[in-house]
């Protein structure tokens, strides 16, 4: 059993981690003090892994308080290295996503709002229960390395103005720890945890700004909308609290972004808007994007508005100077960047099309089941540290709302292997339905949340329960 004694004569009493165990599964609210010990804990190794999975559990069954939420991001933050933005010359801003199926926005507004001007400190994470990861669409490239140091980090920052990396083994060292087991406890949807994991990581990289798109529907972890709503408001107050413009953005996640969900499909899909296409069924992604990078362009001051924001980030798509930022990034990062015009590196160990069981219009999409076809046909994994296919993933070619034909092509499955398409392609039929009369149509983006907004809203004591 762990037991540290703090140097403070307020805080001389031994900590053990049964007792924050048992204190929070019976209600209680840990000080400051206790969260900053099993934060400590688990950056240092002092606590063991079964006793930080029984907490997030407890945690995870009755909530956490503000209080504790604030402390939980501060002390994560504070258990390593810190990386200092501001000796890049440019105001550091970001983007975050809570998560969602074929969430690729990263990639295209990045480099947009570093063709903006903007340096963008992007702190990246594997994919996550039904969701796919940053780092591991990345890893589709040859040659790219994600695990950089602090110094060349700053080095590609310097060059590129963007970088896309992983927690360095001495940056938020405890979120590394609580990150993967949340993934493998089931503990993954809890405002608190997601909260304190977002903001510690973009915290520690010094940013002056930050975007989050706070996934809502059926393929986000918080699927109740007054589940999202809380989530944002708390991030924002949590990241204004620690001196960071933050804005939050409520976004739909009733059916996955862009036609493909994946690893290399969902590069290849961003390549082709960075190109300057315009492909129909790309359209919701393009402009969520755009919507994205125009409020970092905005908060970041390089726009009076995120109306003018958007402007400028359409700008740098159509013009090609975001695509000429990712290729150097890319590169930068040692990436072959000649895949991207070799139309034969795609080779998904298995292929399957799947057409339109029955006509109609596309109903409904649980986008959950839909993430977990696209992660059992190898794009994802169930235990940390298993490899992904880069070649795996689901190209849909139909979307919510469209009206197709019984036996046209709906799906075109890649898989790892022929035995691994029978169950996702139960998954995904079992995840569709059909109707005569289109759906009603959803807002890409639902509600936005600034300072004011956040606090007035947490204001009114709405924390889910």
């Amino acid at each position: 059993m762990s037991a540290v004694s703090s140097s403070s004569p307020a805080e001389s009493t031994p900590l053990h981690a049964i007792d924050l165990i048992r204190k929070k599964r019976d209600r209680g609210t840990l000080t400051e003090a206790e969260i900053r010990f099993l934060v400590k804990g688990a950056a240092e190794e002092t606590v063991p892994t079964e006793q930080l999975a029984a907490w997030l559990m407890a945690a995870w069954l009755n909530g956490l308080a503000p209080e504790e939420i604030r402390a939980l991001t501060v002390a994560m933050r504070d258990s390593g290295e810190k990386f200092g933005a501001g000796i890049l010359g440019r105001t550091a801003v970001d983007k975050h996503s809570t998560g969602g199926v074929g969430d690729k926005t990263s990639f295209l507004v990045a480099p947009i709002a570093a063709a903006c001007g903007l340096a963008v400190p992007m702190i990246s994470g594997r994919a996550l229960g039904h969701t796919g990861g940053t780092l591991d669409k990345l890893d589709a490239i040859p040659g790219y390395r994600s695990a950089l140091s602090l110094n060349e980090f700053e080095d590609v920052l310097a060059k590129c103005g963007a970088s896309i990396v992983s927690q360095t083994p001495a940056l938020v060292p405890a979120d590394r720890i609580l990150y993967a087991l949340r993934d493998r406890t089931g503990t993954v949807e809890s405002p608190g945890l997601i909260c304190a994991s977002i903001l510690s990581k973009k915290l520690a990289a010094g940013l002056h700004a930050l975007v989050l798109d706070v996934k809502t529907g059926s393929g986000a972890f918080l699927r109740k909308r007054e589940d999202a709503e809380y989530l944002a408001a708390l991030m924002v107050s949590t990241a204004e609290a620690a001196g960071t413009r933050t804005v939050a953005l409520l976004t739909d996640m009733d059916q996955p972004l862009g036609a493909t969900a994946g690893n290399w499909i969902e590069l290849m899909e961003c390549m082709a808007l960075l190109e300057g296409k315009r492909p129909v069924e790309s359209e919701d992604l393009r402009q969520l994007s755009l919507v994205l990078a125009g409020w970092m362009i905005h908060l970041g001051g390089q726009a009076a508005t995120p109306e003018i924001g958007y402007q400028r980030a359409e700008k740098a798509l159509n013009n090609g100077s975001a695509q000429d930022v990712f290729l150097r990034m890319v590169t930068a990062q040692g990436g072959d960047v000649s895949v991207f015009k070799d139309a034969g590196y795609h080779r998904p160990g298995a292929t399957h099309v799947v057409k339109a069981w029955e006509a109609g219009f596309v109903a409904h999409m649980d986008t959950t089941k839909l993430g977990w076809a696209v992660q059992r046909l190898g794009a994802g994994r169930e235990k940390a540290g298993e490899p992904v296919d880069a070649h795996a993933g689901i190209h849909f070619h139909a979307r919510r709302g469209a009206y197709v034909e019984k036996g046209a092509p709906f799906a075109t499955l890649y898989a790892t292997s022929q035995d691994k398409l029978a169950e996702p392609e139960a998954l995904l039929r079992d995840a569709v339905s059909f109707a005569s009369a289109p759906p009603l149509p959803v807002p890409l983006v639902g509600r936005i949340f600034d300072r004011e907004a956040a606090e007035t809203y947490l204001a009114k004591d709405r924390m889910p329960g």
